[in-house]
């Protein structure tokens, strides 16, 4: 019995040169069978023939390329992987079974004990966890700052900081850090800037362009888009995406390949799905201000936003998620939420389906008050995530909120 060396063929990345992000999303990291399907292929396999002994040795031994096993070798996690790459322009990328995954396999493959982190406070509640509780069991301390607070950032970085770890914008206020400013601080102290860029994606943002050294996604958000699956992504340039892929190999965080199969297909409709976020989120944002119940409305697409004009420098929209603080605290919050009838009250984000939640009790709630405190996370603030469906049909569903604020 005979094998082809090669069970797939890649589109040559060099077709792709120069193009755009549109058109990266749905032609980049494409694979083709020998029965030339139009449509991607599903590898849906734990593990691969070989033809002989020998070429067992040579894939495992790393002599010849090829899969070897889908904990860290998949055909469909690869095209996945590749698309990412190209749409971020990172030398390559390595895809992880959820953001969080992707997070931790970062943190594991490039900092060690006695290293220093400093982190952005405004990040989501897990990734605060993940550093303050688990990574510093292996000996890696972090500080927190403000994510706009440039001397804080100075002051902040040690001779041990090795990583610089920022969201933005951030979750839940939307503020927006100068990313090129922090990787020149990370560069001067030789610390990396990892950046979580799960709420713009790379239609938005490229921050490899910007300086940053890697880049992080939850592909659960916006890449899918429909909340169907979970899954990360980690991008870069090889030297340390192979240190990542090292990591993957061993402990096993792995992306299924179903999964990345329906994020791959998620990719093709982003630049569109992107645009129309933004454009209802804009508007919402803004007639949202005019509500007498609003305290305060945080959304960088606003002129009043503290830093949207870095945003409208750095980004090319401004995304899909807003936050507001409502007048009165938690009962007002929760009965604002619980007056919706459309939108779904869920603490997941980047759907076509408008979310809302309240981080205080949901995404933040394992913050302490304190951290919560240092955050902006106060117990009258709402985050919504906003789709796609009409804008008109979300401002009715919305004011059910404003109208249970009203008969209090």
């Amino acid at each position: 019995m005979t094998f082809r060396r090669e069970e797939t063929v890649w589109i040559p990345e060099s077709d792709l040169e120069g193009m755009s992000v549109d058109t990266l999303a749905v032609r980049a990291g494409q694979m083709r069978t020998g029965e030339l399907e139009h449509s991607d292929p599903i590898y849906p396999t734990s593990s691969f023939v070989y033809g002989s002994a020998a070429q067992a040795a040579a894939r495992f031994g790393g002599d010849e390329p090829g899969n070897i096993y889908s904990r860290f070798t998949n055909p469909t996690v690869q095209s996945f992987e590749r698309r990412m790459a190209a749409m971020e322009g990172g030398e390559r990328a390595v895809a992880t079974a959820s953001g969080m995954a992707a997070i931790l396999s970062t943190c594991m493959a490039l900092l060690k004990s006695g290293d220093h982190v400093v982190c952005s406070r405004g990040v989501f509640g897990t990734t605060n966890v993940l550093f303050q509780k688990y990574l510093a069991k292996f000996g890696v301390e972090t500080s927190f700052v403000s994510l706009t607070d440039d001397e804080g950032w100075r002051s902040a970085v040690g001779e041990n900081t090795r990583m610089l770890f920022i969201e933005t914008p951030s979750n839940p206020l939307c503020e927006v850090a100068d990313i090129r400013a922090l990787a020149d601080l990370a560069h001067s102290h030789e610390a990396l800037l990892v950046v979580d860029n799960c709420f713009c994606t790379p239609v938005l943002q490229r921050p490899l362009e910007h300086g940053a050294d890697v880049v992080i996604h939850s592909a659960t958000k916006y890449l899918d888009g429909q909340g169907r699956c979970v899954g990360g992504v980690v991008v870069g340039p090889e030297k340390l995406m192979e240190e990542v892929y090292g990591f993957l190999r061993s402990a096993g965080p792995t992306l299924s390949p179903f999964n990345a199969w329906v994020f791959h297909k998620g990719l093709e409709t982003l630049p569109i799905r992107m645009r129309a976020h933004c454009e209802n989120a804009l508007e919402l944002a803004q007639w949202l201000q005019q509500q007498p119940e609003v305290e305060t409305v945080f959304y960088a697409g606003l002129p009043e936003h503290p830093q949207h004009e870095l945003a409208k420098r750095q980004q090319s929209g401004f995304g899909g998620v807003l936050s507001f603080r409502v007048e009165g605290g938690r009962e007002e919050a929760w009965s604002f939420i619980d007056a919706t009838r459309m939108v779904s009250i869920t603490a997941n984000l980047g759907d076509v389906k408008t979310t809302i939640t309240h981080p205080a009790t949901t995404t933040h709630g394992r913050l302490s008050p304190e951290d919560k405190s240092a955050a902006g996370i106060t117990e009258n603030l709402i985050r919504i995530s906003v789709g796609v469906e009409a804008v008109e049909d979300l401002k009715t569903d919305l004011a059910r909120g404003f109208q249970a604020l009203q008969n209090q």
